[in-house]
């Protein structure tokens, strides 16, 4: 079986889980999207409304938010996988019981296993729990650290920034450093690091100006 048919037999067993109460209340699973062979994965915490409504993850106003996100890094949505802790909405968008963390964890360790991405990135302090324990998101976010056979930043969730706008710089700075730190991870991991690429747009006087972009 190839990784998207894992991927898309993972999802289909996702789609019918009745693991956990979450399933109860749910409209669509949200298994998570992007290529089988993504470098970098981000784990978020839950579904929410959108999410529910579209089965897909990070299409409300978070998601706008992490498109500019990944934008400013020099990537898109077709680049990265993203999923979440737990699969299926929690009620009132609470956070995710340990019963429920439990439960979906088979499947988000066979999709890591699967993409086995250079790079997990954790949004939120509930997805960061899954790989460090006993520290604050405020102390750790941005810094990358190997945990077992790849390397995890956990960063501040997308939706933070909105509830609290004294956080999007640290959020914007986080994630300007993704390119940089994936490369660091290829290298450690015995991979070859990516060339920066260079582009060539017209400005206002006329003449080219050259973009680094990842």
């Amino acid at each position: 079986m190839t990784a998207e048919e894992t991927l898309a037999q993972l999802a289909k067993e996702v789609s019918v889980c009745t693991k956990c109460a979450l399933h109860e209340s749910r409209k669509k699973s949200v298994p998570g999207d992007g290529p089988a062979d993504a470098e970098i994965m981000f784990i978020g915490e839950g579904p929410g409304f959108h999410e529910n409504e579209q089965g897909h993850p990070f299409v409300g106003a978070s998601g706008k938010f992490l498109d500019q996100l990944l934008a400013q890094a020099g990537v898109t949505r077709a680049d990265v996988f993203i999923a979440n802790v737990v699969k299926c909405r929690p009620p009132d968008n609470r956070d995710p019981s340990t019963d429920e963390l439990a439960a979906c964890d088979t499947y988000l360790e066979a999709q890591i296993k699967t993409i086995n991405p250079s790079i997990i990135v954790t949004l939120g302090r509930i997805s960061m729990g899954k790989f460090f324990s006993g520290v604050k998101i405020s102390a750790v976010h941005g810094q990358m650290q190997k945990v077992g056979e790849r390397y995890v930043i956990p960063m501040f969730h997308p939706a933070a920034a909105l509830h609290q706008s004294a956080l999007k710089p640290a959020i914007l700075a986080d994630f300007a450093k993704l390119p940089e730190l994936l490369n660091e991870a290829r290298v450690a991991l015995g991979k070859p690091a990516i060339e920066k690429k260079k582009e060539t747009v017209p400005v206002n006087d006329g003449k080219p100006k050259q973009l680094s972009l990842f």
